[in-house]
């Protein structure tokens, strides 16, 4: 006999949940506490000096999703639950941090406990807005911040080196493979150089045992202000060194008015779109950002649709359907029999699982089934 999977019990199962964290980080003064506020919603000190922020902060946000409140809607859902990441807020590098300057060490130490970087720099001018540089360069933020995190790799990896040898001498296979893999990651450090994209995707999941920082994907955020000197408006030639590099590396970015949308936050949802107007923020750089960090994990979102409850689980691009129920319930991997499944549009142009069986468009699908984006799931064990 089938079961969906609302009818386990969870006194005898256990829940998987996926921790997703996106640390945002930048130097001092470039709008992370003001960016992470209207990500949140959350209060943290945002004034202007450095080292506002001593402790990371964190905040669970979720991942806009027009597809799921539709679905609920067409389920007349009790609940509707969102897939989420998780937001670190951590205080300003600087120059030096992999060294120990300011509180490098501890600030190290937080991005490493996360799954992505949300990097911060300024693309305005403000006199009233001090820089630590003295001057704002987008590109130059970048590169100082990107070297304190290679810098920091490279003293991990070489200390591992040392610890191998040891073992490398008594012909163990493991350790000379993961020799082989350090040392091409010391060459790719000492050229200044991420070793995301520049390593395998075999090296990449060994040294991810040693927490490096730089293969970690990177979206770069790129802070405005509404009425001030922004460098995309004003044709600046740092916009243009900046996009250049953005189309060299191949590299994720989002605009955001982190104060503009701080300050949405405050407002009525009716009111928020006369206030973009007003400002000249049309698009919702915040929404781009959650969505990106989501898109550069590797994730994709399936659903769940019923009047209890309508659900977005968030799994890994290419998981299989057993796989993908484990989002839900560790037992569905072991005791997955099949699942139906359908496209969320289908569904909707349907209007109800009913009907959607009737018309032969709701699909029984087996183990080796991979999961797609948008899939609406009623699992079968």
């Amino acid at each position: 006999m089938f079961s969906q999977c609302s009818l386990i019990s969870p006194v005898t199962a256990t829940i998987l949940v996926m921790s997703l964290s996106i640390g945002i980080v930048g130097l001092p003064n470039v709008g992370k506490s003001t960016l992470f506020n209207a990500l949140t919603e959350k209060a943290v000190a945002a004034e202007n000096f450095p080292f506002c922020t001593i402790d990371p902060s964190v905040g669970v946000v979720a991942v806009p999703d027009v597809r799921l409140d539709r679905l609920s809607e067409m389920s007349k859902s009790k609940k509707t639950i969102p897939a989420i990441v998780e937001f670190v807020d951590i205080a300003g590098l600087v120059k030096g941090a992999s060294t120990g300057e300011g509180l490098g060490n501890k600030f190290l130490s937080n991005i490493r406990e996360t799954d992505a970087i949300a990097e911060v720099v300024r693309i305005f001018d403000d006199s009233n807005i001090t820089h630590v540089s003295g001057a704002v360069d987008p590109l130059q933020d970048i590169e100082v911040i990107n070297l304190e995190l290679v810098l920091a790799d490279l003293q991990t990896v070489m200390k591992r080196l040392g610890t191998l040898e040891r073992d490398v001498k008594k012909g163990d296979k493991d350790a000379i493979y993961e020799k082989e893999v350090l040392l091409n990651a010391s060459q790719i450090l000492e050229a200044g150089k991420l070793l995301l994209g520049n390593v395998s995707d075999d090296a990449i999941a060994l040294l991810k045992l040693l927490g490096l920082i730089t293969i970690k994907p990177i979206v770069y955020v790129l802070n405005k202000k509404a009425g001030g000197f922004n460098f995309d408006e004003q044709n600046d030639e740092r916009w243009h060194t900046l996009m250049s590099f953005f189309e060299e590396t191949k590299a994720k970015y989002v605009c955001v008015d982190a104060s503009v949308e701080g300050e949405l936050n405050e407002l009525a949802l009716e009111d928020r779109d006369m206030f973009r107007q007003e400002y000249g923020v049309l698009d919702n750089g915040i929404n781009d950002l959650i969505r990106t960090g989501y898109d550069i994990l590797g994730l994709i979102t399936y659903f769940t649709t019923g009047e209890p409850e309508t659900r977005a689980w968030t799994i890994k691009r290419g998981s299989t359907a057993p796989v993908a129920g484990m989002a839900i319930h560790t037992d569905f991997k072991d005791k997955f029999i099949r699942a139906e499944v359908i496209g969320w549009e289908e569904l909707l142009t349907a209007g109800s699982y009913g009907v959607a069986r009737e018309k032969g468009i709701l699909r029984l699908e087996g183990k080796e089934y991979v999961v797609q984006d948008g899939d609406v799931i009623i699992f079968k064990i």
